[in-house]
């Protein structure tokens, strides 16, 4: 985001040549104002949230802006004229401590603590703030798929090690590549086809009875939430262009994530099968496995050291309510409504005072819910229907089917089970201006 400045565009007067040029000061506040916002947008910060702090600071630097938020832009007018300014921005990646930074800046702004002069450095310094390090970033990547792991079931040693070697292989391959190529969709796919071969060779020489979870696992903690979670949210808010769009690119991600892994299992010479269903956990167990799930997607969003405890909390808290809900007899998609519901209400009046992105902390305490079984199911089902034809039995259709609505109604669940809770609050409690 470094040189945003660079490639703006210049102010644009669409009034007529002899009108009178806005002043300096307006220009420095405007400049300001779009650097912050796009920041903001760029980096995970839902559009509301960057739409609400872009006015606020534009109103600390005595200009009152209009934000209009596109995908691969952000416009701000001056209110009341026809100045304005657009600025590249497009919210392809979520970075926690960069969201945090900046909008500290745009509290010392407002609160006065911080010069106006010394804004634009401020905040060119806050988008230099580094990601969290690629052997934390690697380990963590390790524990979560482990993790994940635990939760779907596979408990013998020799699974978890193959998952987490795994994921770590995966993540150093993600950081290589983020070095050679700014394309956000050749991360997931490279790593998912690291996956895949993985439990292929797993499988050929039999070094696990679980498969189905060495391959999907590693592919879990690729899985683009927070751009889920953004999406319907603009949804929610009739932002309808922008949400779809976000909702899309998450959607090409996934499926990236599916054909990657399924074609590094069959290309290493695996034989796909559908997974049968993992067997219970005890309370105990699920609940400790969730955290550490969190701490893992907090890791990856550069969440600093310091707030780490907060979502790890929010999380195994939601996922021991989820664990009540399925041991009392409850479906997926209840059990999954009901955590969300919780862990958004915990969440969602907290993380205005961190200075976090709702989305990003949100989905890292309901990471652990996500359908990535049935996605794989479904994903590895079609594969063996195209491959059989049409004498295909009836009963895989119908497993694909209930495979397929099964994720498509967890994943709407955690939609309106985050959203909901959140919207409601913002309602009652609306964010400072």
């Amino acid at each position: 985001m470094l040189g945003l400045l660079d490639r703006a565009t210049q102010l644009t007067e669409r009034k007529p040549e002899s009108s009178r040029a806005e002043p300096p000061s307006c220009e420095t506040a405007l400049s300001t104002t779009v650097l912050a916002a796009a920041l903001l947008f760029a980096h995970g910060q839902t559009t509301e949230r960057t739409v609400v702090a872009a006015t606020r600071l534009g109103r600390a630097l005595g200009v009152a802006v209009k934000v209009l938020p596109q995908w691969d832009e952000l416009i701000i007018e001056l209110d009341g004229s026809r100045v304005s300014q657009a600025v590249p921005a497009r919210p392809l990646g979520v970075d926690m401590g960069r969201v945090l930074a900046v909008t500290t800046v745009i509290d010392q702004i407002c609160d006065g603590t911080l010069p106006a002069g010394a804004a634009q450095s401020a905040l060119e310094s806050a988008d230099r703030l580094p990601p969290a390090s690629t052997p934390r970033f690697t380990l963590f990547a390790a524990v979560g798929a482990a993790s994940l792991g635990v939760i779907f079931g596979a408990l013998d040693a020799m699974s978890l090690l193959l998952i987490a070697m795994s994921a770590a292989a995966g993540a150093l391959i993600r950081r290589r590549l983020s070095g050679f190529s700014h394309n956000p969709l050749l991360q997931p796919l490279c790593a998912a086809l690291v996956a895949g071969a993985v439990a292929a060779v797993a499988s050929r020489f039999r070094l696990s009875d679980a498969i189905a979870l060495v391959a999907f696992c590693p592919c879990m903690v690729l899985v683009p939430g927070p751009h889920i979670l953004n999406g319907a949210m603009d949804l929610a808010r009739t932002r309808i262009a922008l949400g779809m769009t976000r909702l899309a690119y998450a959607g090409i991600i996934v499926l990236l994530i599916c054909a990657g892994g399924l074609f590094g299992y069959t290309a290493a010479g695996g034989q796909l099968a559908i997974a049968g269903p993992s067997p219970p956990l005890p309370l105990i167990i699920d609940v400790i496995a969730a955290g550490c799930a969190v701490a893992s997607f907090g890791t990856f969003f550069s969440m600093p050291w310091r707030l780490l405890p907060f979502p790890i909390a929010v999380g195994m808290l939601a996922h021991a309510a989820h664990w009540a809900v399925i041991s009392a007899g409850g479906s997926a998609p209840a059990g999954t409504l009901v955590a969300c519901m919780f862990a958004s209400a915990l969440t969602a009046p907290v993380v205005d005072r961190l200075h976090l992105p709702f989305a990003a902390v949100a989905f890292s305490a309901v990471v652990s819910l996500m359908p990535g079984f049935f996605l794989f199911n479904t994903a590895t089902g079609l594969v063996e229907l195209v491959s059989i034809g049409p004498g295909a039995p009836a009963a895989l259709v119908t497993s694909i089917a209930a495979s397929s609505a099964t994720a498509l109604l967890i994943i709407t669940a955690m939609a309106f089970g985050l959203i909901l809770p959140r919207m409601l609050y913002e309602r009652l409690r609306p964010f400072p201006g």
